[in-house]
């Protein structure tokens, strides 16, 4: 019997419009996949957000669900579209336009891991890609819509934090408001994917949980976002970077002591975050749709 694509974590009621998912944090490496790869297991789980699904487990306690991945970002990336197939590793697969992200071998099924190292021996058949879509990326983002699609209809609208987490060396090099580099980076595809007020909500709940933050640099948000960040239908989206260093030690990829007091800080943010849609406490000049993201729900439904 195929096991899930997923894990959902449901609380007992939903408290806000506000749904976690995390879809790189899936660790469940196939045998037959690690023995033909020339790289290492450990090499292989380079790319992956080791621990996040851990580090966001108490979002349903606080009223939010949460979505995980089970497959390794290294075997199927559930933050591509599912067309985005690679040409040069998987036969059959022609080439159409240019795609920054086939380039460089990080399609839905990726070429390379971290470091641009190569995952396969050669190229694979079309359809073993086709089947690791069918078996993890479709039925991962159907629950995803159809979570999405039972928040909004009870609260308006809906906020999805897409949570990830990031390299040290990926943001060492860069300055956050106090001079030091930023330990969260929050994107919203600079502001298409995102209403600002909500926004500016958010980052306020993370930094009031002591976290320095930036936004959108380096990380503005991939096809996740970019596909569910459409304000004007109601429905938000920010992708969430982690500094790995921060609860991990990044070559051992093992968890650090202050592990549980990371967690702690991430559970006081999205439970800023769950006071904030509740309070409906819309900023001043926030629209109609704002004022339902922050809390109110529909007047005509009674169940939220």
């Amino acid at each position: 019997m195929k096991r899930a694509a997923f894990d959902l974590y449901e609380p007992e009621k939903p408290r806000c419009g506000l749904v976690l998912s995390s879809p790189h944090s899936g660790r469940e490496y196939p045998a037959e996949f690690i023995a033909q790869s020339p790289l290492s297991a450990r090499a292989l789980r380079s790319s992956e957000d080791a621990f996040v699904d851990l580090l966001f487990q108490d979002a349903p306690g606080l009223g939010v669900p949460l979505l995980t991945a089970r497959a390794p970002r290294a075997y199927v990336d559930l933050n591509r579209g599912a067309d985005e197939l690679d040409p040069a590793l998987i036969e059959g697969v022609k080439r159409t336009g240019l795609n920054p992200r086939l380039s460089s071998g990080l399609g839905v099924i990726p070429r390379v891991v971290a470091g641009g190292r190569v995952i396969h021996p050669g190229r694979i058949s079309r359809a073993e890609a086709d089947e690791r879509l069918s078996r993890h990326w479709h039925p991962w983002h159907k629950k995803l819509s159809e979570v999405m699609a039972a928040q909004r209809s009870r609260f308006g609208q809906v906020l999805l934090l897409d949570c990830h987490s990031m390299p040290h060396d990926a943001v060492s090099h860069l300055r956050s408001c106090d001079g030091e580099p930023p330990e969260i980076v929050l994107g919203d595809r600079h502001g298409a994917a995102c209403a600002p007020q909500v926004m500016s909500k958010i980052e306020g709940a993370f930094r009031t949980a002591g976290f320095r933050t930036s936004r959108n640099i380096p990380f503005a948000g991939a096809w996740i976002t970019q596909t569910w960040g459409r304000p004007q239908a109601g429905c938000h989206a920010i992708q969430v970077e982690i500094d790995r260093s921060l609860y991990m030690d990044e070559a051992s990829l093992t968890p650090r002591p202050e592990f549980d007091r990371i967690r702690a800080r991430l559970a006081m943010a999205v439970g800023t975050v769950v006071q904030i849609l509740r309070q409906g406490d819309a900023p001043p000049g926030a629209g109609r749709g704002i004022s339902l993201l922050l809390g109110k729900a529909p007047e005509q439904r009674k169940d939220g």
